[in-house]
């Protein structure tokens, strides 16, 4: 049923989409948001709408949402992608925006998906105004300076340090960079609800870190052709990180408990969330 919900989001938010970017001139940074908006698992966008599922809230209020989060996400890949962060030249097994296009088509369509996220988690068919200015509040949070880019901050600061960073400082960076989007999508669906966030906000922070070891594992076992994007770079760059301070094995141990322990957070909702807790055992066992 996972894999079922998980397909059945990216076809939704594709679609969704492509009716938004329909509505723009066809120029090129349209066709670059596009392109960078393709493919993906859709993890974020379907933790969006399985939570609101959870609290009764429409599908159609949810997309909205659902498709900002993933456009978030889109535009910080594109700009992450840049020579200037990661200097990465294929995303999701397709070429990078700047190699297809040119760094400044990126900057601007990466600037782009930006805003479009506010102005969809802002949408009319969300709800209230206080509904829809707490959502926007909140991601404004999660994709700034005290979440996400605080956390790429970091990851550009760690790979010029004289030493290292420690697992806690590692797992603070990634808090931010990986979790902190991660978390908003999963609190959304209270959040329109007005219901109480901490369960969510629990399984979630599990969910990130989770995710974020899983990536690092994939870094060292995975290949480029089934990852989507070039894999040993953290190793080549001498970089610190979950497999490189809890060993291979180590990691997967930790990423396990993790689990669980976004299991556990899920007790209140009984069955009714055995979706999410799926989700969360595929974030370990994923391929890419």
């Amino acid at each position: 049923m996972f894999h079922e919900r998980l397909e059945q989001t990216a076809l939704r938010v594709t679609a969704h989409f492509d009716r938004v970017l329909a509505q723009m001139a066809d120029q090129p940074v349209v066709h670059a948001m596009g392109h960078a908006t393709n493919g993906g698992k859709r993890l974020r966008g379907f933790l969006v709408l399985e939570t609101a599922r959870l609290h009764g809230i429409a599908f159609s209020a949810a997309i909205w949402p659902a498709t900002a989060i993933e456009a978030l996400h889109a535009y910080s890949l594109v700009h992450d992608d840049l020579p200037c962060m990661d200097d990465d030249d294929v995303r999701r097994g397709a070429p990078t925006v700047h190699r297809k296009w040119d760094e400044a088509t990126a900057v601007l369509a990466g600037d782009a998906l930006q805003s479009l996220a506010f102005e969809m988690v802002t949408a009319p068919e969300i709800g209230s105004g206080g509904i829809r200015a707490e959502l926007a509040r909140s991601l404004a949070i999660a994709s700034g300076a005290q979440g996400m880019v605080l956390g790429q901050a970091l990851d550009i600061a760690a790979e010029t340090a004289k030493t290292p960073l420690t697992l806690q400082e590692i797992t603070q960076l990634q808090q931010g960079k990986t979790g902190a989007l991660i978390s908003w999508a999963a609190m959304a669906g209270p959040r329109m609800a007005g219901a109480d966030t901490a369960p969510l906000a629990s399984y979630a922070s599990a969910l990130g870190l989770a995710f974020q070891i899983a990536d690092d594992i994939l870094d060292v076992e995975g290949d480029a052709e089934t990852v989507g994007k070039a894999t040993g770079k953290d190793a080549d760059a001498g970089k610190a990180t979950f497999v490189s301070l809890l060993g291979l094995d180590g990691a997967k141990r930790r990423a396990d408990d993790l689990v669980q322990s976004a299991c556990d957070a899920l007790s209140v909702y009984s069955v009714e969330a055995e979706t999410l807790r799926d989700a969360a055992r595929f974030v370990v066992e994923r391929k890419n």
